[in-house]
């Protein structure tokens, strides 16, 4: 170990120990940061599972770098070896710009064993004449190579000319799709295009050799929601901010807007899917032109809190039995808040005590630490003694915070002013400096 990484260490400890006797939290900027984008384009990590199967490589968007903010106009995904800082496209297919555009696409992730991606993609210009331009009811997923090889798999058929839809279909949008830690089951938001009384949902892919002609995977909803705005207390009219509990996909959490019990105030509460692994898909039921999906049998819905307001991506811990969120406190500022996936605990427990809101929480592997943004600043919380320490302490804006595979690196985005060959400082197309992603090496031993 070289005296500089050793007078680090040292400088940290100290800091600990002094301010563990005087606050819960432990102000230590000693963790340094790396930039290691500097292209003239935006690098959305959008809190996905972003690193790769051996943690060398981050996959991300372009989104607001062409025309505007709009995913429609997204145009490539890449990925960048952290290691050289070597950014290289996975996917840039042919593109029409504009307020109508298309395809768009967006919203990577890796695969949790294999080198390959999937996210969000539009109508290709070749189906715009049938399909129409992107829309959030206008999107599948799809699968390429990780070295740029090209598309290895469409998971999900999208069908709105049949009536009835073809079975293991979706007749809409699927969005911000993530594998299982084990890498078969797919879940993702839904939003249906034949019948759009319904807000936004969950549901779930799953590989089928009865999946329809060309694709991979089997379609069913995990919540059928109420009619939206005809809920009755305690009905679920939205459902989203969705991940996997567990590593199989027998479990997946969402926050839920619901009806109160008064008929008509509404709580964003948290609820758990449980999903047999078993399950037969082919009694789901892909709707008709005029009849909404219904999900598989045997899927049951359990709400684990009433009355709270949760944002952003809740999270499952490595075992499977906990999981983290974000909620408001009785101050209205938004704190990091941990419950039992099983429902036997009464009431989340809060694990953080911010002055300003927190998001983008994530857990380290062993599910004894977690991260989280608040003020800008990453901080990691110990979930067991609620000891707070924070990585850094400065005025930066830091957003899309995911953890590597093994714990040991942080990823996230920072707008940081990018300069073209000439040395002019070049802004995206709202007027922002582009977001670049940046990594932090991360040793979880030196915090206890």
């Amino acid at each position: 170990m070289s005296n500089n990484k050793v007078l680090v260490g040292t400088l940290f400890l100290v800091t600990l120990l002094f301010y563990s006797c005087e606050s819960s939290v432990d102000i230590s900027n000693i963790y340094s940061e790396k930039q290691i984008t500097f292209s003239l384009k935006n690098h959305a990590l959008d809190n996905n599972d972003n690193f790769s199967m051996d943690d060398k490589f981050l996959c991300y968007d372009t989104r607001s770098t062409v025309y505007n903010g709009n995913l429609a106009n997204c145009k490539s995904i890449e990925k960048v070896e952290i290691a050289t800082g070597k950014e290289t496209i996975l996917w840039n297919p042919p593109f029409v710009t504009g307020e109508e555009a298309a395809p768009g696409v967006a919203a990577v992730s890796y695969h949790p064993k294999e080198n390959k991606v999937i996210f969000i993609h539009g109508p290709a210009l070749d189906e715009v004449k049938e399909r129409g331009y992107y829309g959030l009811k206008n999107r599948t997923g799809v699968v390429v190579d990780g070295n740029g090889g090209g598309i290895l798999a469409r998971p999900d058929m999208r069908d709105i000319k049949n009536n009835p839809t073809t079975p293991g279909a979706h007749r809409g949008g699927t969005h911000r799709h993530e594998y299982t830690r084990q890498g078969d089951r797919i879940g993702f938001t839904y939003d249906d295009f034949l019948v759009q009384k319904f807000a936004r949902t969950i549901a779930f892919l799953q590989p089928s050799k009865k999946a329809p002609k060309g694709h991979t995977h089997y379609f069913s909803l995990i919540v059928r929601p109420a009619e939206e705005g005809k809920s009755k207390p305690g009905e679920i009219e939205h459902a989203a901010h969705d991940s996997w509990i567990d590593s199989l996909g027998s479990m997946r959490a969402f926050i839920g807007k619901v009806r109160a019990e008064d008929g008509v105030d509404y709580y964003s509460d948290l609820f758990v899917a449980d999903i047999p692994l078993d399950i037969d898909m082919s009694t789901a039921i892909a709707g008709t032109k005029s009849e909404y999906p219904t999900p598989a049998k045997g899927i049951v819905i359990r709400r684990l809190t009433t009355g709270m307001k949760l944002s952003g991506v809740v999270r499952g811990s490595f075992d499977g039995n906990d999981i983290l969120f974000v909620a408001e406190d009785e101050h209205g500022i938004t704190q990091v808040f941990i419950t039992k996936a099983d429902g036997s605990q009464k009431k989340p427990r809060k694990t953080s005590n911010f002055a300003e809101g927190s998001f983008n929480v994530r857990w380290y592997p062993t599910d004894k630490w977690v991260f989280v943004i608040t003020g800008g600043n990453i901080a990691t919380i110990n979930v067991e003694d609620g000891k707070t320490v924070m990585l850094t302490n400065d005025d930066k804006v830091r957003d899309h915070l995911v953890v590597s595979r093994d714990g040991e690196k942080l990823a996230y985005v920072i707008p940081t002013p990018t300069k073209d060959e000439s040395g002019n400082i070049i802004k995206d197309v709202s007027g922002n400096d582009f977001r670049q992603i940046f990594v932090m090496d991360v040793n979880i031993n030196d915090l206890k």
